[in-house]
């Protein structure tokens, strides 16, 4: 027995070792190497990647296609894994790797076409567009045909086969999932406000989710009465349990809605160094590894530094010797959802302003692992693709069963893009009027553009192609509209001469942060629904608070956790006055101390967390008695809550409670709610203030798709206190659903800043968590508590390098 036992230790014990030495051979094995030099096919002249100690590489070539099959190598050593993943995503193949779990997703990108499309956008490129487009999909191909070794770990762990090679239309196609996650905001909020008008009066939905206040209420149809009229709300018929399920909004970037970013600019009037600042940081849901990836290029006629996107050629964001540049979101409406009436005497047609037309139908068959492939049968109108049996949204706006169907208009479909000339033009431009010229060519997502060059003029544009929509359009885009009704349909798109801009603004401040950039006047419709103003307003304040800036002074902007938004609710709420019981003696200490507060969303406070735990339960004792069913998905409306606790609404006494028995003031509601986040905060008996707004306000990087397995997400995702909320520079969203509302995934994905009087392409940057996408390491996530500390790195010099790969042609 003993001899037996000692023989199944040893296997089990030789098992293990086994086991270790393959895992390790995996881990370990896979690491790209990044010095000595090696031969490759397709590159026509010597190029070298010199890498720092972060893993940024400076790519040196005698052409620009050399650099740019330089640069998809690099990106293939550092971001197999990634490159990967988000091509599958982008084609609409990730069930065939995650199995039906990821059937949504793929269900959703291959109804809205988006591969077709970036397949005929590379088809639409002239020759030597498309040859350097061609260039760098060979540098990842050279990366594929010469590593040595076995695959990264999560090909491995995920069972997913070796890449296929790479083409221009996978760089376009990631491009497209890029262009959903900037746009989709106007399309949620349209679906939203028809979910709404089932339960609500149109006076009460506009304060419940007011349209901004550029657009005269008065001048919008009543669409709650023209739903009700068309019937489409009432008793679902049951669901299909055999259905596939549907997709909910799909995030490119995490777990993000594309909440926004900052950018802004001086002059060199208000600079210390006399040229042009300007500042940048895009905010979107965070990953690990990074969306982006920091290089230098340097080829003829070629000198630039900054973000890159893996899969992509060419820097996204940054500066080259004469101009710099950064981006934020417009939000602007380039999403119209249409109700499609379907034919009564024939389910394969719908209705148009001249009669009945046959729907586009296409056949995909979804490969699935550990299931039968799945054939979904694709829909298009006359306006785009049908989402309604595709989109989790679509379908709880407008049940399938109702006779009616909803389409999705969007500009990006409408034709090829020519965003990739954009970006080669901002990587070449000369001066400012050469970058304005490129913007013409940026069709992608429309984007407040701020720049500088070295001649000392700054300016913002904001290129895209915008819909232009009729005079007598009379629903603004701001819901969905009747798709046989000839006037909703576009007029065409804006020229890019009608588009916002600004040149050399006498103030010499420029200042976007998602915030309405039209000056008084603008003729034109870009949104309804413009975020809020919180955090241009807070970076505005910060600047005109010195008479001249240098980047550290931008640095501290960047770090500001101030929330304008949070001292403007704490006023309403002081002016409520609410009552407390006299045995709530630490109510009354927390109210004290939230009287004082600056707002400020410090990660070693308590306020912060106090103030939203506050917040969130009484949004739901003011609203989720009127959303009912609803509440789930409406866990904020901030706006609307601060509009109620002011006074300033009339169509509902929106906090009473009618089922409650009594009749509640927001008074009231104020005073319980409190009482009930200091029970709830303070029930393991644990001192209020002694709490950290960091303890909870968690930022999650994800992993994609190891952080939601068992025992990997440790592994391979990374979390950390974080400061900031919605509203401040340093943002900091909530995620308001889920077991962790109060957690963050969506911050500033990298943050720059760009000193023209600076030779070269110098800059100041910090990316999160690392440059590197392979676990093993250093430069996975080096990079994190630099960020956290808002404390950048010097970049774009002649380091000295801390490895260097030669690339020579075969």
């Amino acid at each position: 027995m003993t001899r037996a036992l000692r023989a199944l230790a040893v296997a089990l014990g030789g098992l293990l070792l086994f086991g270790a030495g393959v895992a390790g051979w995996i881990v370990w094995g896979s690491l790209p190497e990044h010095d000595g030099s090696v031969a490759v096919a397709g590159l026509d002249r010597r190029a070298t990647i010199e890498r720092d100690a972060h893993g940024v590489p400076t790519i040196e070539a005698p052409t620009e296609a050399a650099a740019l099959f330089a640069l998809g190598y690099a990106h293939a050593q550092d971001r197999l894994w990634q490159t990967e993943f988000n091509r599958r995503l982008a084609q609409g193949r990730l069930a065939e790797i995650l199995g039906p779990a990821a059937l949504p997703t793929d269900k959703l990108i291959r109804t809205l076409g988006l591969y077709r499309h970036a397949q005929a956008t590379v088809a639409a490129m002239d020759a030597p567009e498309r040859a350097l487009a061609e260039a760098y999909a060979a540098g990842v191909n050279a990366y594929l045909e010469t590593r040595r070794g076995p695959l990264p770990p999560e090909f491995w762990l995920t069972r997913a086969p070796a890449p296929a090679p790479w083409t221009p239309a996978d760089s376009v196609a990631w491009t497209g999932v890029m262009a959903w996650d900037l746009s989709s905001s106007s399309m949620r909020y349209e679906l939203n406000r028809l979910r709404l008008a089932a339960r609500f009066t149109r006076a009460e939905l506009d304060e419940f989710r007011p349209p901004s206040p550029n657009v005269s209420r008065a001048a919008v149809a009543d669409f709650v009465a023209m739903y009700r009229a068309m019937g489409l709300f009432g008793p679902r018929a049951a669901r299909n349990d055999n259905a596939l399920p549907t997709a909910t909004l799909l995030s490119a970037f995490g777990a993000g809605e594309g909440l926004g970013s900052n950018n802004w600019v001086v002059a060199g009037n208000r600079s210390a160094s006399g040229a042009p600042l300007l500042a940048n940081d895009p905010h979107l849901g965070m990953t690990t590894p990074s969306v982006w990836y920091f290089a230098r290029l340097r080829a003829p006629g070629l000198d630039v530094f900054g973000a890159t996107m893996p899969g992509v050629p060419y820097v996204i964001l940054g500066r080259n010797r004469n101009v710099a540049w950064g981006f934020t979101n417009t939000h602007s409406d380039v999403q119209d959802v249409f109700i499609e009436r379907l034919n009564p005497a024939n389910a394969a047609e719908y209705l148009t302003p001249t009669g009945p037309a046959r729907f586009d139908e296409r056949e995909e068959t979804i490969a699935v692992r550990g299931a039968e492939p799945v054939r979904l049968t694709v829909r298009s109108t006359r306006h785009g693709p049908v989402l309604s049996g595709v989109l989790e949204a679509a379908d709880k706006a407008l049940a399938p069963d109702r006779g009616y169907v909803l389409a999705l208009q969007w500009a990006w479909l409408a034709a090829p893009d020519r965003s990739a000339r954009a970006i080669r033009g901002f990587n070449r431009a000369t001066d400012a009027a050469g970058f304005v010229a490129a913007t013409r060519d940026w069709e992608l997502a429309q984007q407040n553009i701020v720049y500088a060059d070295r001649a000392g003029r700054i300016g913002l544009i904001a290129p895209g192609r915008i819909p232009q929509r009729r005079a007598d359009n009379d629903l603004f885009g701001l819901a969905p509209a009747p798709g046989w009704d000839a006037r909703y349909d576009l007029a065409g798109w804006l020229p890019p001469e009608a588009l916002p801009q600004v040149t050399d603004p006498p103030a010499g401040v420029i200042v976007t942060a998602n915030n309405d950039i039209t000056p008084p006047g603008y003729a034109h419709f870009l949104t309804g629904d413009w975020p809020s103003a919180y955090r241009a307003e807070r970076i505005a304040q910060l600047l005109a608070a010195r008479p001249q800036h240098d980047a550290a002074s931008f640095a501290r902007i960047q770090a500001d956790v101030t929330s304008l938004a949070a001292r403007q609710m704490l006023d309403a709420l002081r002016a409520l006055q609410p009552t407390l019981a006299p045995e709530s003696a630490a109510a009354r200490t927390v109210w004290e101390r939230l009287t004082v507060w600056d707002g400020s969303m410090r990660a070693d406070a308590p306020e912060p967390l106090l103030y939203h735990t506050w917040l969130r339960k009484l949004h739901a004792a003011v609203f989720n008695d009127d959303l009912g069913d609803l509440a789930a998905d409406f866990p904020e409306a901030n706006a609307a809550l601060l509009a109620v606790l002011r006074g300033q609404t009339r169509a509902r006494d929106w906090c009473d409670n009618q089922r409650s028995g009594r009749r509640e003031s927001c008074t009231t509601l104020a005073a319980e709610t409190l009482d009930a986040t200091v029970a709830e905060l303070g029930a393991d008996g644990r001192d209020l203030l002694s709490l950290r707004w960091g303890e909870v306000h968690q930022l999650q990087l994800e992993h994609r798709p190891l952080s939601r397995a068992p025992l990997l997400g440790a592994w391979f995702g990374r979390s950390a206190a974080m400061p900031g909320d919605n509203d401040t520079v340093n943002v900091g969203a909530l995620r308001r659903r889920g077991e962790q509302p109060l957690a963050t995934a969506h911050a500033a994905s990298f943050r720059a800043i760009y000193d023209l009087a600076a030779d070269g392409v110098q800059a100041r940057w910090i990316g999160v968590p690392g440059q590197s996408g392979h676990l093993a390491t250093r430069q996975y996530d080096d990079l994190l508590d630099r960020w956290l500390r808002v404390d950048l790195l010097a970049g774009g010099g002649n380091t000295r390098p801390a490895a260097t790969l030669t690339l020579e042609p075969r």
